[in-house]
């Protein structure tokens, strides 16, 4: 074996998975040039000042409810055959965007192209599952979380260079026609790369009642996903906050403010941080059992709050976002974990199932979030760190590595 094969066996980069990798690459990019700028395009076509607001609970909410039905046809028609669906569905999204220049259309398009990635996300861990071995699963979750961070970082400076230089309403629209031919080359690369799988059929087929299918999950599952549903709470409660606490809380306590662009530094560390984990804590985890790594990446997400409390320079901010960025330490290990857990050839339903519930629960801590903040933000950051010490300690306690027995 070649030395090029031996380094592409070790990143689990077979064929199908190239072809995903190279789905979420272009798709990605697509969606993060236009999706960023659509609040400022929103208001540029006319929509009032909420229309942005409510387009993020849109997306908040299709993001939860896509899951379970991508995971459903992943299963129902085979991975291959799904993901040609949904990338369709995309391009439909773009061409109503780009063909009809106003804001009930954008909204309209939107709900079809913007939460690509939410009902992409069951159907690809299904196949990662049925195309690689368990000791080789971390691995190839790990390498799709890494590629979908590049179109975060490239894609809105690109979408923000076309705004530069053609305007708001022009450039926003002409980076969804780059979406849209991005979208297209994704999907004949999908169609040559990515092995065609038999849909499952007869006793082996998935449920429609994603309850159903959330009920089959064993006791591990379930104890996996209460501690989730708390350290997401421990995420959400302040996450529309962070950058106001950043750039207003801590100014008043040295004497240059925390700027925008000082804002973006701390992402770019966050960011680093986390593509770093990636591939090494991949190595380590698909060796061996998977629950410490899943440990530690939940203690990160609850040190974050507590960081960020105690935050009075830029400095500490730093130490905060770097901390912010180890919770990915372990969350390729969680996926795959999910996957490992989930009942035999049901992988991709359970996880669209896995994900609608978790993700529905959580929208209540942005809801109770704001309540939280407007009350006292320190009591905001406090609660999320609450949450997050009750979800690792279940974690701790109840939770479960390989096996999927009850």
């Amino acid at each position: 074996m070649s030395r090029s094969r031996r380094i592409a066996e070790s990143l689990g980069l077979r064929r199908s998975i190239v072809g995903v990798l190279s789905m979420a690459v272009l798709v990605g990019m697509g969606e993060r040039m236009a999706e960023r700028f659509l609040p400022v395009y929103l208001v540029a076509l006319g929509a009032g000042q909420l229309w942005p607001g409510f387009l993020q609970a849109i997306d908040s909410g299709a993001s939860a409810l896509y899951s379970y039905p991508g995971g459903w046809l992943a299963e129902r028609l085979g991975v291959k055959r799904a993901l040609m669906v949904f990338d369709l569905v995309a391009l439909a999204g773009y061409g109503i965007v780009i063909a009809v220049p106003s804001w009930p259309a954008v909204v309209a398009g939107s709900l079809l192209f913007i939460s690509w990635s939410a009902v992409s996300l069951p159907g690809t861990m299904g196949l990662i599952a049925k195309s690689l071995p368990s000791d080789r699963q971390v691995m190839g979750v790990s390498m799709h979380s890494l590629v979908r961070r590049l179109p975060r970082a490239v894609g809105p400076i690109l979408g923000g260079l076309f705004i530069d230089a053609w305007g708001i309403e022009t450039g926003i629209r002409l980076a969804f026609v780059v979406a849209a031919a991005m979208a297209v080359v994704a999907l004949v690369l999908q169609q040559v790369l990515i092995e065609r799988d038999a849909p499952a059929a007869g006793l082996g087929a998935p449920s429609a009642n994603p309850w159903r299918m959330f009920r089959s999950f064993s006791p591990a599952l379930r104890n996996l996903f209460v501690a989730d549903v708390l350290i997401r709470f421990c995420e959400q409660i302040p996450y529309a906050y962070v950058t106001i606490w950043c750039m207003s809380e801590v100014a008043g306590e040295r004497t240059a403010r925390v700027s925008a662009t000082d804002v973006g530094w701390l992402t770019a560390i966050e960011m680093t941080t986390a593509m770093l984990c990636y591939i090494p804590v991949a190595r380590w985890a698909d060796r061996g059992g998977k629950k410490p790594f899943v440990l530690v990446t939940f203690v990160n997400f609850t040190l974050f709050p507590a960081l960020l409390f105690f935050s009075r320079s830029f400095e500490m901010l730093a130490l905060a976002f770097f901390v912010r960025g180890l919770k990915e330490f372990g969350e390729p290990t969680r996926k795959a974990l999910i996957l490992q857990l989930a009942p035999a050839e049901r992988t991709a339903s359970a996880f669209g199932a896995y994900y609608l519930f978790r993700d529905g629960i959580i929208t209540l801590a942005a809801i109770g979030g704001a309540w939280l903040w407007r009350a006292d933000p320190g009591l905001n950051l406090g609660a999320a760190f609450g949450c997050g010490v009750l979800g690792t300690l279940w974690f701790w306690r109840f939770g479960r590595d390989l096996t999927k027995e009850s």
